[in-house]
């Protein structure tokens, strides 16, 4: 087999058990590193080690992939909601979309709620109008017997080519 030392040069071609004698002299292991290659590549290495890097290397990469992503955060309305209630929520969304975040907006109908369903698409222009400085509506759903539901998208994150709805 091809050794390669532990500072990463290459020993030369040695016998199986005489490699196992050098990783145990140094108290580090004998790790197979090509062995499809003809004599196998073999490497001393501290392996414990090598896996704790690369773990760690791992969740590094992970930790900066979540950073660019952008969540969608709900807010749940009812049409008949009381002024204090109105303006927690759209404080809650206010603080999304200044996060970077968006929000899925949506307006449950119950029982004979959903004759007035007019209410409900007022409520949604109403918080439309009030996040107008830090988001546009992106996509909408305002169907009949449905409940409404409304993408509220930061303006932040606007595209290079357009600029989004605005109601």
């Amino acid at each position: 087999m091809r050794l390669i030392l532990e500072d990463g040069k290459q020993f030369g071609v040695v016998k199986t058990e005489e490699a196992l004698n050098m990783a145990r002299e140094r108290g580090l292991d004998l790790v197979e590193v090509a062995p499809q290659a003809k004599p196998p590549v073999c490497r001393i290495m501290d392996y414990g080690k090598y896996k704790f890097e690369q773990a760690k290397k791992d969740k590094e990469a992970r930790k900066k992939q979540r950073l660019h992503q952008i969540e969608i955060k709900e807010i749940k309305l009812r049409p008949k909601i009381d002024e204090h209630d109105y303006n927690v929520k759209l404080k809650h969304i206010k603080r999304f979309l200044s996060a970077g975040n968006k929000v899925k907006l949506t307006v449950r109908y119950r029982g004979r709620e959903r004759i007035f369903q007019e209410h409900g698409i007022r409520l949604i222009e109403k918080v439309l109008d009030d996040v107008s400085e830090l988001g546009f509506a992106e996509k909408k759903s305002l169907e009949k017997g449905k409940p409404h539901i409304v993408i509220i998208a930061p303006k932040n994150n606007l595209k290079a080519g357009g600029e989004g709805e605005k109601n």
